[in-house]
């Protein structure tokens, strides 16, 4: 299987298939930090990739507007 990183652009190949949550393992990267894309479907743990498939693992961004949850000054 073909797994490119982003926003890294690095690439990896990896010999057979493997469970989306083995591959993180493998890669040491923590579930929850990043999305594993096929063909433009968002991919869960349990989902079996196969050794000649191409998966995206995209990291996740999480933040907000400056101010974080604070409510819009009134006028």
């Amino acid at each position: 299987m073909k797994a490119t990183l982003l926003p890294q652009k690095r690439t990896i190949e990896l010999p057979g298939r493997r469970r989306v949550g083995d591959l993180l393992a493998h890669l040491q990267i923590t579930p929850g930090t990043v999305m594993v894309i096929r063909n433009d479907q968002l991919l869960t743990d349990d989902e079996v990739v196969g050794p000649q498939e191409e998966v995206e693992i995209r990291s996740v961004i999480s933040g907000g507007a400056p101010g974080g949850s604070e409510e819009p000054p009134s006028t």
